[in-house]
């Protein structure tokens, strides 16, 4: 467990890069300046399974996890706040592990632990289990699920990353652009 300024409660939130995190990362750091509580942004990476399976831990990996970690949390707060909030006693953790177990060990029993909410299918909850579900079933802190907006979830949903919507035949721009009559 972190060691807190006077042993009080704390706001902890987990991110990734998702919707849902960047809403409970605005969602916290809201709550903790209305609350003048200090806020802990915490991301935790999971380890690769080769990795894990190999045995290979001292070959700079948990070192490249933790730094793309960091490098994620700058990001996050540049895009959601511009920068380290104003009046917020602020700390940042990168850590390597299991993301629901991480911070189920960060948040006290007196913390208010956020985590984002997001909508996922059957197969990808086979492969990555839920954070929010693990931390409902497991916190002893108070637990805050943040939802993105409708329409935030709906562009996360319609993103495609390597092609342009052109030439996907068939993609959800397209069938979108059929439904509202749009030339894609």
């Amino acid at each position: 467990m972190i060691a807190r300024p006077d042993g009080g409660p704390r706001v902890v939130v987990g991110v990734d890069d998702s919707a849902g995190a960047r809403c409970a990362l605005s969602w916290a750091v809201g709550e903790a300046r209305l609350r003048r509580l200090p806020l802990l942004v915490a991301h935790a990476a999971p380890l690769p399974p080769h990795v894990s399976a190999a045995g290979q831990l001292g070959c700079g990996i948990t070192e490249a996890l933790r730094g793309s970690g960091a490098e994620l949390i700058a990001r996050l707060l540049q895009e959601v706040c511009g920068g380290p909030p104003d009046g917020v006693d602020m700390s940042a953790l990168a850590l390597v592990g299991e993301p629901g177990a991480t911070l189920v060990r960060l948040a006290g029993d007196d913390d208010i632990l956020v985590v984002g909410r997001g909508t996922r299918g059957p197969f990808s909850r086979l492969l990555r289990p839920s954070v929010r579900l693990h931390c409902a079933r497991r916190a002893r802190a108070t637990l805050v699920c943040v939802r993105p907006p409708a329409f935030d979830a709906l562009l996360e949903s319609l993103t495609v990353r390597d092609e342009s919507p052109e030439q996907i035949p068939g993609s959800r721009f397209r069938r979108l652009g059929r439904r509202l009559r749009l030339p894609l």
